[in-house]
């Protein structure tokens, strides 16, 4: 898993490439506590996400549930089929914000703040 993060007009962009799985987790986890720590408004791009386990939905909700409480926002785009089939299966897809692109996810917040 590589995971690479940019910020785009106040918002975290965070891109992650390869497998989140019980292997990856853990590094995932201690990386987003402290970019969550910095940011209220994040956005997650899995264009290059090739499978997320149930470790790494965890660490998505742990995330999502940490940012509601600050009052941030998260958004996930550019999902995989693969991995939106996991969001799909696991009935997730229904509580994260899903986009296509990175500019509709950008365009979603000014709809907010």
């Amino acid at each position: 898993m590589k995971i690479i993060e940019k910020n785009i007009n106040n918002i975290q962009v965070i891109a992650i490439s390869g497998r989140v799985d019980v292997i990856s987790a853990n590094d995932l986890e201690i990386f987003l506590a402290s970019a969550i720590s910095d940011n209220s408004r994040m956005i997650f791009d899995l264009s290059d996400t090739e499978y997320i386990s149930s470790s790494g939905l965890r660490i998505f909700l742990a995330s999502l549930k940490i940012l509601k409480k600050k009052n941030g926002e998260m958004r996930l785009v550019s999902l995989q089929p693969v991995v939106r089939n996991i969001l799909d299966i696991s009935g997730l897809s229904n509580i994260f914000s899903i986009h296509h692109n990175l500019k509709e996810a950008m365009d979603s917040f000014d709809e907010i703040f």
